[in-house]
């Protein structure tokens, strides 16, 4: 493991020290990581540099709504190759929040997940992809994915 050091200003760093403190890090190098491991997995989605990712699709939604179950229903099932699985909760007498863990091609899996937050009557809808490496062993019958470190 390599040394860095960094120069922040007073406030800038008892803000950090505060989020390390919130979010119960043993210390700033454990947070300093998980946020510099944040912004290079946005940039490698961004760039499109990450061929296959995992990820959690999160959104609210009433269903009372025309039609509305069915259709995410329908999607799911029409995109049975990246939906892994589907968790469902209901809120309210109307309001349901539903997560669904995808996997596969990139550019797939986003498409997905942005047709179902785009879907009339879904609301708060967030997506939280993580970029993988597909491998592939040969002694396997399956594809394994690692997260990028």
């Amino acid at each position: 493991m390599r040394r860095i050091t960094i120069s922040v200003d007073d406030h800038l760093a008892d803000t950090f020290d505060r989020l390390v403190k919130r979010n119960g890090y043993e210390n700033r190098s454990e947070a300093f990581r998980d946020l510099v491991r944040d912004a290079l997995e946005h940039e490698r989605l961004e760039q499109g540099a990450t061929k296959h990712c995992i990820g959690t699709l999160s959104y609210v939604y009433n269903h009372h709504e025309r039609q509305l179950a069915g259709r995410l229903t329908h999607m799911q099932h029409e995109h049975h190759d990246v939906v892994v699985s589907t968790m469902h909760a209901h809120l309210d007498h109307e309001n349901c929040i539903e997560t669904v863990i995808l996997r596969g091609p990139t550019a797939t899996v986003l498409a997905f997940a942005r047709s179902v937050m785009a879907e009339t009557g879904v609301r708060h809808g967030k997506f939280y992809p993580i970029s993988v490496e597909a491998d592939a062993k040969k002694r396997h019958a399956h594809v394994h994915l690692h997260p990028h470190v």
